[in-house]
């Protein structure tokens, strides 16, 4: 068993990151252990206890401070145990190329800013008006998906949402209609998803068999009903007027990234 410890001076997000994606390369017997604020002498004394305990172990680290840094780094060549800094090159390039010192800032990147708060009041909108729980946010929505049921909507708008970007979306259901407010805002920032019937059908069939619907449930993947649904969508779409975007066998990252170039977001 080989642990991975993620260690930072900050709330070692990045560092963690960095090892999960090292571990997801290998089906078993790795652990990934996070361990921030790693701040002073003592707390490195701590972590190396913590590993002795380990059969195997290494260490990714972004801790910024260099004097922690350069400790933790002394202790594990000691004790032979494998050390990445993850950040230590990089800031150290591009001072040379910048031909300035660096802040030596812990967590500069996790600051509470603007930005910050900006995709936390996205996100908490984007739950808030999930699959037409409240229509009121359709005023207020950066962006507005419709589409039938399974065309991935939710964790759309919550992708959207990590990026700062208030989304909102209106399933289309051919007995519940969709909201007069619809037709009133911006066409602009509706984005119309479609995708294969085929594929549709094949995907609300594996959702009825993991849940166990019962059998009333069952016209919920029928060819009848999803072809009237289409319809339904396809008339919706059509007298709105939007733009669409096909997400059969599409990334959601990939549906997002259309989306947000529509708009003119800036990364």
């Amino acid at each position: 068993m080989l642990t991975i410890f993620a260690v930072s001076d900050s709330i070692g997000e990045t560092a963690e990151q960095v090892a999960v994606a090292a571990a997801s390369q290998f089906k078993e017997n790795v652990e990934v252990r996070r361990i921030p604020y790693v701040k002073t002498l003592e707390d490195v004394e701590d972590i190396m206890k913590n590993i002795e305990e380990c059969e195997s172990a290494m260490l990714v680290s972004t801790i910024i401070t260099v004097s922690v840094r350069e400790y933790l780094t002394q202790k594990c060549i000691e004790k032979s145990i494998n050390i990445i800094n993850v950040l230590g090159p990089i800031i150290n390039v591009a001072s040379s190329i910048l031909r300035v010192h660096p802040d030596y800032n812990p967590g500069a990147m996790w600051n509470t800013d603007e930005v910050y708060y900006k995709r936390i009041e996205a996100m908490e909108f984007a739950m808030q008006y999930d699959d037409s729980k409240d229509y009121r946010g359709l005023k207020n929505a950066d962006v507005v998906l419709i589409g039938l049921s399974r065309t991935s909507k939710t964790p759309l708008c919550m992708y959207l949402a990590n990026k700062g970007i208030k989304a909102i979306n209106i399933p289309l259901v051919p007995e519940v209609g969709v909201p007069n407010e619809l037709y009133e805002i911006d066409r602009k920032k509706i984005f119309g998803l479609t995708i294969n019937p085929l594929q549709l059908i094949e995907i609300r069939k594996k959702r009825l068999d993991k849940f166990h619907r019962i059998s009333s449930e069952i016209e919920y993947a029928s060819d009848a009903r999803i072809l009237e649904e289409f319809e339904f969508a396809d008339k919706i779409i059509r007298r709105i007027g939007c733009k669409t975007i096909e997400v059969t066998q599409r990334a959601i990252e990939d549906t997002a990234l259309i989306i947000m170039d529509s708009i003119g977001y800036e990364r």
